[in-house]
């Protein structure tokens, strides 16, 4: 048994995880050398790190026997002590790990019927691939439902077409590009290369329902050119749209992105519309409010997904 000289400058040294872990080692293996060879350092340093917590502690934890080395009584009581020590801190590392994989967390997104049930969910299963213990809400609405749940803060989070500036939420654009015109296989305006409002004016046209952006855009650029539009059938949804042209119903104008998931579904034959029509891609935040690290690590997903089917687009 070693003596401690009460008052030493060591006595005041704090302890050191170092000391814990060797301590600990030495315990659970009767040996310094085996503790050595646990912790991958040398039997010296094993030995160093235990005297320094027995002249910090100011009692010996251990009785040395030839190479074996026994606890003492207090040593024992020390143990069980770093032993609930090292239980906490079992609890803090399986706390940390369910923060980091967003165990129990719930995510609420949202977009239009077109987006939600395509690209949203594809973006969504991809993320829950990754982190499958948090909770993902999809919900679908028209775009005025969208931006009141994101505005709101119902939603965490938004995937929206917008075809003009759009106040009351935060907008990160994924993408922008041009809406196109859609015709059924064998119409006679196939053969031309770019359609304009004239090439469509009194052709049977499948329109979105008044009020709308996208709407009022493709109104505004029809007005413009004096190109009277007969239209037979009003939708917002864009599979719907490509539903009905593929039929034969008529044509019409829509975003990109829609026309190509259902061109071969529904027949489609796609071609530029001029005089442009922007529209994008974007991401939608409630305003004034700080990301979560979930939502950031969701919109890192979105991002990725976006570039991959704009490259699928090509």
């Amino acid at each position: 048994m070693i003596g401690i000289p009460y008052g030493s400058d060591m006595a005041r040294r704090r302890m050191g995880l170092q000391h814990i872990e060797a301590f600990r080692a030495v315990i659970q293996t009767g040996s310094m050398t085996e503790a050595a060879r646990r912790m991958h350092t040398s039997q010296p340093q094993i030995s160093r790190l235990v005297a320094q917590l027995e002249q910090i502690a100011q009692f010996a934890l251990f009785d040395r026997s030839g190479s074996r080395v026994f606890p003492t009584a207090e040593g024992t009581r020390f143990f069980q002590e770093v032993e609930k020590a090292f239980t906490g801190l079992t609890t803090l590392e399986a706390a940390a790990q369910g923060i980091r994989s967003f165990r129990a967390d719930r995510l609420r997104v949202t977009a239009m019927p077109r987006l939600a049930s395509g690209l949203l969910t594809r973006i969504a299963a991809n993320f829950m691939m990754d982190y499958p213990e948090a909770m993902v809400s999809i919900r679908s609405g028209t775009a005025t439902t969208v931006h009141e749940w994101v505005s709101s803060g119902l939603c965490d989070v938004g995937l929206a077409m917008l075809y003009q500036e759009t106040s009351g939420v935060e907008v990160e654009p994924l993408f922008t590009g041009q809406c196109v015109a859609v015709l059924p296989t064998g119409h006679p305006l196939a053969a031309r290369d770019v359609l304009t409002p004239a090439d469509l004016a009194e052709q049977p046209f499948i329109a979105s329902p008044s009020g709308g952006q996208l709407a009022e855009r493709i109104d505004q650029v029809f007005n413009a050119a004096n190109a009277r539009r007969r239209i037979v059938a009003e939708t917002d949804l864009g599979a719907s749209v490509c539903t009905l042209v593929g039929a034969g119903l008529g044509v019409s104008v829509i975003n990109p992105l829609a026309a190509h998931e259902e061109r071969e579904n529904a027949g489609l034959l796609i071609r530029p519309f001029q005089p442009a029509i922007a529209t994008t891609v974007a991401l939608i935040y409630p305003p004034y409010v700080a990301r979560s690290r979930l939502v950031s690590v969701f919109s890192d997903y979105a991002r990725r997904r976006v570039q991959q089917e704009l490259t699928l687009m090509a």
